[in-house]
């Protein structure tokens, strides 16, 4: 614009004039939905989450039905914190563990990617040795207190993991003594000597532990 006022022609050129815009009802409706979408989402992972727990209060019902309520929370709870010793280990191993699944009745597990022997090892004594732990936690409160649950969730504990420890099959101790054989004829004799020296001084320990909690019952 010149000093008179008058609009030049290139002011005129780049001038655009205001349109007029309808409603933007596709950004209306992604405002409008998206809190919905977010909640959506939130909701399946808490599903997700309930679902892999659901086992867990499963396993309490049907302990509580032989046992009463009280027993049962605390010896799935002993479990609970075996398997999540082997989740641990197998975590710090790197072998990408899953949560643990219960079967009532026949204990629990948690699934990893396979490692090699001396991971396998480490993460089947982790259980064991975690759970035994948590057994000794008990024996102590009820050495403090008298509770004849706790003496009888400490009893339960050290049988379990000892048990555990049994050398064959699908438990803890075959798992141990597999690798052990393993690392042994594998020329890993160091790594072999661990293993045992793991799995002896665990069912040492969980045996007098055992011995500890031990409560002679008469029957009337």
């Amino acid at each position: 614009m010149d000093r008179k006022g008058i609009v030049s022609f290139d002011e005129q050129r780049d001038y655009e004039p205001i349109q007029p815009r309808g409603t933007d009802w596709m950004g209306r409706i992604r405002k409008a939905i998206g809190p919905l979408i977010a909640l959506v989402i939130a909701g399946a992972k808490f599903s997700f989450v309930l679902l892999k727990f659901s086992s867990i209060f499963i396993a309490v019902a049907a302990y509580a039905l032989i046992f009463g309520w009280k027993f049962a929370v605390g010896f799935v709870l002993l479990i609970f914190i075996h398997e999540l010793g082997h989740y641990i280990e197998a975590k710090r191993e790197g072998l990408s563990p899953k949560l643990p699944v219960f079967i009532p009745f026949l204990g629990a597990y948690v699934q990893y990617t396979r490692g090699h022997p001396w991971q396998t090892a480490r993460v089947a004594i982790a259980g064991p040795i975690l759970g035994g732990a948590a057994a000794a936690v008990c024996l102590a409160i009820a050495q403090s207190n008298g509770s004849a649950l706790m003496y009888a969730l400490a009893y339960s504990g050290f049988f379990l993991n000892l048990f555990n420890l049994l050398p064959f099959g699908i438990f803890d101790g075959g798992a141990v003594w597999r690798s052990a054989r393993y690392l042994r004829l594998g020329g890993g004799r160091g790594l072999a000597f661990a293993s045992y020296a793991l799995y002896f001084g665990t069912a040492a320990a969980l045996i007098l532990g055992m011995i500890a909690t031990y409560k002679p019952q008469h029957r009337l």
